[in-house]
């Protein structure tokens, strides 16, 4: 698989649209986290959220906010024949909307793909390789079993989405993991261990995670100062820490990455 670009948790106002007749030159995997309006044949469908949407090269595509913020996760990329095979294998269907029963498993695969895309390291492409055919066995998961969650998720699930698209929403708050433990009158190590199961990552992780996304989002965007981003995204004025956390993830500098990403947001 080629990755042509990918965006992870971007978030949009409320009149995103968009609307190409003829569709792009590649692939495009979509995760619409939010609640969007599809066209199709000249008919719009609305969309609750949680829908895996992936269109095949020259597919008209029409997509939009639904009178609210949108928050997606996205992928322009090129897969090959075997990795083709294996989405019609796997009964995913292209360039329709597929309701999930859940997309925050997904999302933070997608985030570790664009983590990778944006890095320097040297085994990248066979790692994002992994990574999507992992995204396509899963999301078969959510698509066959629907409301057959796990237990935890089954309890907890509408507080545990809401603190985590929180956490991506808001990267620069001051979160404690006391503070969302008492939100679901949880122990604070059972609560660390049923965001663990449920999401696959840990909180502190998806926490670090969420705040160097925005980072690089405004690196790759913006000339705002690294100093600046850094009290931006909840480091407040140790910018030297964030330089060096955003260092061990992305494997360069933000100055490094601002030089080498620069305007490549495209979706």
């Amino acid at each position: 698989m080629k990755i042509d670009d990918i965006g992870y948790n971007h978030r949009h106002e409320k009149d995103f649209v968009v609307d190409r007749p003829n569709g792009v030159g590649d692939w495009l995997l979509l995760i619409i986290k939010s609640p969007a309006v599809y066209r199709c044949g000249g008919r719009e469908f609305r969309l609750p959220g949680n829908v895996l949407l992936i269109y095949t090269p020259g597919t008209q595509q029409y997509y939009r906010a639904d009178c609210a913020e949108y928050f997606d996760d996205w992928m322009h990329f090129w897969p090959d024949d075997s990795e083709i095979s294996l989405i019609h294998s796997l009964g995913i269907k292209t360039n329709v909307p597929l309701q999930l029963s859940e997309s925050s498993g997904l999302s933070a695969i997608m985030g570790n793909m664009c983590f990778e895309h944006y890095s320097s390291n040297a085994n990248r492409d066979k790692v994002s390789d992994h990574y999507f055919r992992i995204l396509l066995y899963k999301a078969s998961e959510k698509l066959s079993r629907n409301s057959s969650v796990r237990t935890a998720e089954n309890l907890y699930a509408e507080k545990l989405l809401y603190i985590r698209e929180s956490i991506y929403r808001w990267p620069s708050r001051d979160y404690t993991v006391d503070d969302m433990a008492k939100e679901l009158s949880l122990s604070r190590s059972r609560f660390q261990h049923i965001y663990s199961e449920t999401f696959g990552t840990s909180v502190t992780k998806d926490i670090i995670a969420s705040r160097l996304n925005k980072a690089s989002e405004l690196l790759r965007t913006t000339d705002t100062p690294v100093k600046d981003i850094a009290l931006i995204i909840g480091y407040g004025h140790n910018a030297s820490y964030f330089v060096k956390l955003f260092g061990s993830i992305y494997g360069m500098s933000p100055g490094q990455y601002r030089k080498t990403h620069s305007g490549k947001d495209k979706e």
